[in-house]
């Protein structure tokens, strides 16, 4: 029971929503959770539905909330398509869910970890060359690490200063390079050596034995590099510079939108959680800097 309309919601996501594979797969093992509780989701009321709170209450607060959302989406498709009339998900639970502000590396670190990048840039050794392009791009123009390391070659800019990528869902889009990531990228290019195994690694910008360098890889040079930096290797990885270059341009002035863009974002509440990541620092700021942390006039308090 329910399958053939749940194969046709994934249909209508995948068709109408452009959605990825991973997410249509995540969307089917969240319906299969709620199948085996309730083998007749289609026509399945609000009592049924009702009783799945206490049914998943070891689950997340985030896990729930996704199992709902996901539950929420098919029955709006069945009311939309004239399969029922109704919309029983009134009757799921609405966990109160808080998404955690993500780590944040500072501008002085950020100055130590390109002034060894460069430093070492500066050997000509093919590796040194490289870490820095790729931190240019993680830093200078946000990306996330899968789209870093699966760059074609030919999305290199030649007179635009913009680079085109495929992000999630497929979906491509154009970010900005820097004079600075230009000139790195120069450098690396220059340097490249597609491994001679591998005919499939010659399409890519940072090539591999196995065709790109792999996300796992970019991780544990990234964390090496923050070690010779004097950075804790823990405090750092691909995405934690992708939340830098974020939260910093915010800081700098950027709107929202555009910042919206930048991150290939599709929802703007995704971009939003930068606004309370600035927010949180200007609270830091005035706990540090106002007079009233010290107590008026210098005093303590």
């Amino acid at each position: 029971m329910s399958r053939a309309e749940i194969r046709e919601f994934l249909a209508h996501l995948a068709a109408e929503r452009g959605a990825a594979t991973n997410t249509l797969a995540a969307y089917a093992r969240e319906l299969d959770a709620a199948r085996e509780l309730v083998p007749d989701l289609v026509h399945a009321d609000g009592e049924a539905l009702s009783g799945l709170g206490g049914e998943w209450a070891h689950l997340a607060p985030s896990s729930l909330a996704r199992r709902c959302s996901a539950l929420r989406q098919f029955y709006g498709f069945l009311v939309d398509e004239g399969v029922r009339e109704d919309d029983p998900s009134d009757a799921l639970p609405r966990p109160q869910t808080r998404r955690p502000l993500p780590r944040l590396l500072t501008h002085d670190q950020i100055t130590a970890l390109f002034a060894a990048a460069e430093d070492e840039a500066r050997t000509e050794k093919p590796e040194a060359v490289r870490m820095l392009a790729l931190l240019e791009l993680l830093y200078g123009s946000g990306l996330r690490a899968t789209e870093l390391v699966s760059l074609p070659l030919n999305s290199v800019p030649r007179d635009a200063p913009l680079l085109t990528l495929t992000g999630k869902g497929g979906k491509q889009r154009m970010v900005p390079v820097s004079t600075r990531a230009r000139h790195a990228l120069s450098a690396w290019l220059a340097k490249r050596v597609v491994p001679a195994t591998n005919d499939k690694a010659a399409r890519f910008l940072f090539p591999s034995r196995t065709g790109h360098i792999s996300r796992v890889r970019l991780f544990q040079l990234l964390r090496a590099l923050a070690g010779r930096a004097g950075i804790d290797p823990q405090a750092i990885s691909p995405h934690v510079l992708r939340h830098a270059f974020a939260t910093h341009l915010l800081e700098g002035g950027a709107d929202l939108r555009v910042l919206q863009t930048l991150l290939g974002h599709a929802d703007i509440s995704t971009t939003q959680i930068y606004t309370h990541v600035d927010s949180a620092r200007l609270v830091e700021l005035v706990n540090q800097r106002h007079p009233l942390a010290r107590g008026v006039g210098g005093g303590a308090r």
